[in-house]
């Protein structure tokens, strides 16, 4: 045989066996999956990602188990690195059309290694999920069990790159751990994320229940807080995608992105006076003043319907990416309970970890106090929200802007907690409790033997509303500034500007998922 001449033989075997793996499961589970309306794994990576920019890693992969090697084409996972606006990302993908996205020894460990290989590059990773978990034949038995335990010999993941993971399918098992330890996750409605499916459920513990009574959207979006985001369908996953990735760096030694941004022609803005009522038994939605602080359609609210009574959300400022925890008066009066402390938690690590500066917007009475409460270990979600303040580096700024009452006023980093500037609206109300609450418990039975009770009350009520105005604490040096509404966007710049961002000490970058 001529040694110049190519190796035809092998040529055509590698062409086969590619062209195995681009069929996947067959036309007929391809039909399947696109009959419930949704894309096979790799036209999602090839929507997800820039035209041409995939680099496929493992895709000759099949399962260990002899049996089951024609039947498992890439093992059921289809992995690689890409490029999403021209920033280098690592992409893992559940196929359904093998094996219903189960995987296998071969796959999960292909997953594995490029997850480590893109933390090791600096990239962030993106994990598109629809599986059900590991592939029974493969774990069933010692030997089975055994090969698929979670690798906990090697180091703990400690968000040197951000991973994000989006629920496209039912997702049992694997993709539901990929979610709980990941920094951002995306559910498509309709789709499902749980530990086991309604069968095996029924078989466990004879409880029955729908899949999406299991571990639907509404399920997470309301109950658990485990997922950030939620899309209408697929398309609107990937561009969810994209923008979550427009806020994050690449890895932990760097700073997040910025934006070109024109500024306003006039600071001063009226608008911020026409938000908050002058009654204070009136709530607002905060999310109106965020829009008036924030650069304009920069907002990116996460777990937005989990414990509305707080928002945790990333914006702009300038072009420069900022964390925003905000009081919402809308719901329970701004009265922060067991969810709030855990989105606020959660928050707080994911900004620390990735150098998002902090900006905490206060409008509190406090927080809410119920027996379900108490049986949710209120006291310990509150001083985790503490210790994690305790242990936050990133730059942090302050501003109450009307009431900020007992211990939710240091959960939210009031006066005297360290923050790097601390502002005030002049209404600004700062007090133990609210006058009203204050006038019940000190007065008592005192309005009863009053001459005017009425009277009595006011003026008790008026001496409180003195005593909690801001400019006491200002006098004392506990109030960096006391600002005109108006200027609240340029305040906050000023302030912005002279901390400058920095990268934290991330002390948190392994403190496990809140929610």
């Amino acid at each position: 045989m001529n040694e110049s001449q190519p190796d035809l033989q092998g040529l055509a075997e590698l062409a086969r066996r590619q062209q195995k793996a681009l069929n996947m499961g067959g036309e007929a589970k391809i039909s399947k999956q696109h009959g419930l309306g949704r894309l096979t794994a790799r036209e999602r990576i090839a929507q997800l990602l820039d035209k041409n920019s995939f680099y496929e890693v493992g895709q000759l992969a099949v399962s260990a188990l002899p049996e089951a090697r024609d039947k498992t084409p890439a093992d059921g996972k289809v992995c690689g690195f890409g490029t999403i606006n021209q920033q280098q990302i690592g992409i893992s993908a559940d196929d359904a059309t093998v094996m219903a996205g189960a995987g296998g020894k071969i796959g999960y460990t292909k997953e594995a290694k490029l997850h480590n290989d893109a933390q090791r590059k600096g990239l962030a990773v993106v994990h598109l999920g629809d599986g059900g978990g590991a592939r029974i034949p493969d774990i069933m038995g010692s030997d089975g069990q055994t090969a698929f335990v979670w690798d906990i010999l090697s180091e703990p993941r400690n968000r040197q790159t951000p991973l994000i993971t989006a629920i496209m399918g039912e997702c049992y098992g694997g993709p539901t751990w990929a979610a709980a330890t990941s920094d951002v996750v995306i559910q498509v409605k309709g789709t499902v994320m749980a530990v086991v499916g309604p069968p095996v459920l029924a078989v466990a513990t004879g409880e029955q229940v729908t899949p999406q009574e299991l571990g639907g959207w509404e399920v997470h979006a309301r109950k658990t807080g485990l997922v950030d985001l939620f899309a209408e369908n697929e398309t609107d996953c990937f561009r969810q995608i994209r923008r979550v990735l427009s806020y994050l760096p690449p890895n932990a030694q760097t700073l997040p992105p910025t934006t070109a941004y024109q500024a306003f022609s006039d600071l001063r803005n009226e608008k911020f006076l026409q938000i908050i009522p002058n009654d204070e038994r009136y709530s607002y939605d905060m999310q109106h003043l965020l829009r008036l602080i924030a650069d304009k359609n920069s907002l990116l609210e996460l777990k937005p319907f989990f414990d509305g009574s707080l928002i945790t959300a990333w914006g702009r400022m300038n072009g420069q990416v900022v964390g925003f925890l905000a009081n919402n008066p809308k719901v329970m009066a701004g009265a922060m309970g067991p969810g709030a402390c855990e989105k606020a938690l959660s928050f707080i690590i994911l900004c620390d970890s990735f150098h998002i500066p902090l900006l905490f917007l206060h409008d509190t009475p406090g927080f809410f106090v119920s027996k379900a409460a108490e049986e949710q270990k209120m006291p310990l979600r509150i001083m985790n929200v503490v210790k994690a303040l305790q242990y936050s580096s990133v730059p942090k700024i302050s501003l109450i802007v009307r009431k900020s009452y007992g211990m939710a006023h240091v959960n939210m980093l009031g006066a005297n907690m360290g923050a790097d500037f601390v502002l005030a609206w002049p209404k600004a109300e700062i007090s133990f409790m609210s006058p009203n609450a204050a006038a019940h418990v000190l007065l008592g039975k005192k309005l009863e033997n009053a001459a005017d009770p009425m009277a009595a009350r006011q003026a008790f009520l008026d001496e409180m509303a003195q005593i909690n105005a801001p400019w006491a604490a200002a006098e004392r040096g506990y109030i960096d500034r006391i600002i005109d509404p108006r200027d609240t966007r340029t305040e906050l710049l000023k302030a912005l500007r002279i901390i400058g961002p920095k990268l934290s000490q991330r002390k948190m970058a392994s403190w496990p998922k809140p929610c």
